[in-house]
């Protein structure tokens, strides 16, 4: 299950601060196992102290590494936060890769449900927490040119998944496949930016409803 950050009902100051980024990706086995024992370390001790208590020590220690092993990877915490923002993103893209583009089995009402809800589902079992407080911080390590890369990176995924609809004919068109994408994904962000955690699921529940709708309208008559 997806372990929730929770820093606390205050908001984290949000002074401005040059932007910090990890120092590398790992690409090995033994590497990729440290990296991801540093971002479990990151969430229990966000979870138990918030922004704040979050200190390169305290996560070196905490994962039983020592601290220049952690600065191999991370020179501070603003890194740290780069890191695992991307890391969440990654697991998302992933997870749309094998559950809804590479099937080849599925209809296309269920390959779209799968795409919007694991797209929207902040809470999904299996994928790293995103909330409210890490919202609160992302001007600390994201620039604008980041942003639209992460949604590129969405709608390829949103292409692909229609493209592998093959069962749905006429095509979606481009530009409602991008509508599509920016509600549902906009939708996620702002109920993080306005912390409305009451009824999340029934709100993708709705946005499944929602789309499939729409692509149902596209479908000629018979």
């Amino acid at each position: 299950m997806a372990t929730r950050i929770n820093a606390g009902s205050e908001n984290p100051p949000m002074p401005d601060a040059p932007r910090s980024k990890p120092l590398k990706r790992p690409t090995q086995a033994r590497s990729k196992f440290t990296v991801q024992a540093i971002y479990d370390a990151f969430v229990r001790i966000w979870n138990a102290h918030g922004w704040e208590g979050v200190t390169t020590r305290a996560v070196a220690l905490e994962t039983g590494i020592a601290v220049g092993t952690l600065y191999d990877y991370f020179p501070d915490k603003e890194a740290l936060l780069s890191g695992y923002v991307r890391h969440c993103v990654d697991a998302l893209l992933a997870r749309l890769d094998a559950e809804v583009i590479a099937p080849s089995d599925i209809a296309w009402q269920e390959r779209v449900k799968r795409l919007v809800r694991i797209t929207c589902d902040t809470r999904l079992d299996g994928l790293p927490a995103v909330d409210h407080e890490m919202l609160m911080l992302e001007h600390r390590v994201a620039e604008p040119k980041h942003h639209r890369r992460v949604y590129d990176e969405l709608a390829d995924r949103w292409e692909q998944a229609f493209v592998a609809c093959r069962d749905l004919q006429p095509p979606l068109s481009s530009a409602t496949i991008h509508a599509l994408l920016t509600a549902a994904w906009g939708g996620r962000r702002y109920r993080l930016l306005v912390q409305s955690d009451s009824g999340s699921g029934e709100w993708v529940v709705e946005m499944e409803a929602m789309v499939i709708a729409r692509v149902s309208m596209h479908l000629p008559a018979h």
